[in-house]
């Protein structure tokens, strides 16, 4: 939806409809369903960083291979996400990737360009075993 700039921004909506769509799909594979409430979470928190903190498109997307779970979410900003993270106990926001980082077994990120436009990246893994 543009803004007052006529940007568009991603749609928060979009984070619930891909939440529930991915928790469908893992739900579906019923060898994953163990996994499917950390990949909900984890999921949501990456699209959520894409929509909050990014103007454009995103998309999620979800690839499973021998016995991982790789959760990924593109936004067209091409600026690298945090890896120093300090959030004091009373901050009412910046957990995302401290919880992306706790439950997940490895994430990272890296410079993408889908269609035509350039962004980012970035993903984690979960392991079946």
């Amino acid at each position: 939806m543009p803004d007052s700039k006529g940007e568009t921004r991603a749609e928060p909506c979009r984070v619930r409809i891909s939440r529930r769509v991915r928790r469908q799909t893992v739900i579906a594979r019923q060898w994953l369903i163990r996994l499917a409430d950390v990949a909900e979470l984890l999921a949501a928190e990456l699209v959520s960083n894409a929509v909050r903190h990014t103007k454009g498109p995103a998309a999620l997307r979800l690839c499973w291979r021998d016995g991982v779970l790789r959760i990924g979410a593109w936004d067209a900003s091409p600026e690298p996400p945090p890896y120093e993270l300090a959030v004091t106990p009373d901050a009412g926001a910046g957990r995302g990737l401290v919880l992306v980082r706790a439950c997940a077994d490895d994430w990272g990120w890296h410079p993408q360009r889908q269609g035509g436009d350039f962004g980012k990246y970035v993903w984690c893994d979960l392991e079946a075993a």
